[in-house]
């Protein structure tokens, strides 16, 4: 999973991107562009269910899911026109899984802001327009090439044809396309474009260290704004973040329950990420690794399979199935065998969120 975290230049997307990566080194200048190439981090998504399952499966090693956050620099108005270095991170977005869109939602005259003052949906829609604006370009010079194929009689040509010109309609009233929900086979058609209004939001509410929890006034209209779109937003304090990832795990608890919180931003935002793009783990375990595995809420037993390889998927036989919970009250997988907990489930079985799973396959 890939996730692009934007926004406009000093409302702390260097310093989250630090933070969740713990990465060292010189404070970000304060001022716009000094991002000039996405920095990209790797990160474990936190999981409190592998720990359980490490108490009683000790393994070689431990393998957690991980998400890859790209930081993409400050865009401002006039991107998708190629004011600033517009043109050049609109493309690093294009690859991206989802949107982690960062919103200033502080007070601080030491920082100064693009536009001269702190106004949180002012500056959603400013990067909302950019990519709008991208999206629409990019619809109207495939227009011209899918019209002339159309003409010869392709059908495949006429087909994504009509859905370019749904989607210029929309851009050109300032819709996102993430808001035409296309069909599965719509998808497929457009998927090379890489839309970037098409993907998922996620709000990434920078608060001030004395509204840790989001519940200032600056804040309220982003969470209007992410519920009316039917998504969400994570508030987090990119400074105190930043401050965090020096402490030792003691400290950096104590520090946390100071402030109110129960775990660190990263926590947060892989959950809400997870969400947003329909995500779960299942896991596997045994003496050599215990994994986390990522694969679509809904997918079957196959599907999860094909995760691990595709030799999985396509030899499938049977999946031998149990719980977290399962495993905390019996301690053994061996216990678990004999208190008849260990479910045997064929092709057709929905994979749950948390569940460990051994996978039989023939090919």
């Amino acid at each position: 999973m890939e996730a692009g975290i934007v926004g406009l230049p000093n409302v702390g997307k260097s310093t989250l991107f630090n933070a969740l990566t713990s990465s060292e080194g010189a404070e970000s200048a304060n001022y716009p562009f000094c991002t000039i190439e996405p920095n990209v981090g790797v990160v474990p998504v936190p999981d409190a269910r592998m720990d359980t399952i490490v108490r009683y499966i000790p393994p070689q090693k431990v393998i957690p899911a991980v998400l890859r956050l790209v930081d993409i620099a400050g865009i401002v108005k006039g991107a998708s026109e190629g004011e600033g270095l517009g043109n050049k991170f609109l493309s690093n977005i294009r690859n991206v899984d989802a949107i982690l869109h960062v919103v200033r939602c502080f007070e601080n005259d030491d920082i100064t802001h693009v536009d001269g003052s702190v106004d949180p949906i002012r500056d959603i829609e400013v990067i909302e327009t950019e990519l709008i604006l991208a999206d629409l370009q990019s619809v109207e010079t495939a227009m011209s090439k899918a019209q002339r194929s159309a003409r010869t009689g392709d059908k495949q040509a006429k087909a994504l044809l009509a859905v370019l010109e749904r989607a210029a309609a929309a851009l050109s009233e300032g819709k996102p396309i993430r808001e035409l929900g296309f069909t599965e086979d719509e998808q497929v058609l457009t998927r090379s474009f890489g839309f970037l209004s098409g993907k998922r939001v996620l709000y990434v509410a920078n608060v001030d260290e004395d509204d840790v929890l989001g519940e200032g006034p600056l804040v309220a209209p982003v969470r209007e704004r992410a519920e009316r779109e039917g998504g969400e937003v994570v508030s987090v304090c990119a400074k105190l973040e930043s401050e965090l990832i020096a402490l030792d795990a003691a400290d950096r608890a104590e520090m946390l329950e100071a402030v109110g919180l129960e775990q660190p931003a990263l926590h947060q935002l892989s959950a809400a990420a997870y969400r947003l793009l329909g995500l779960q783990s299942y896991f596997t375990a045994g003496e050599k690794e215990v994994r986390a595995w990522t694969t679509p809420v809904g997918a079957t037993a196959p599907q999860a399979a094909g995760v691990i390889h595709t030799d999985f998927e396509r030899g499938f036989i049977r999946a031998e199935v149990y719980s977290v919970a399962d495993l905390e009250q019996y301690k053994s997988e061996k216990a678990i065998r004999e208190a008849g907990k260990m479910r045997v489930e064929g092709k057709n079985y929905v994979v749950q969120d948390g569940d460990v799973c051994h996978f039989l396959f023939n090919v």
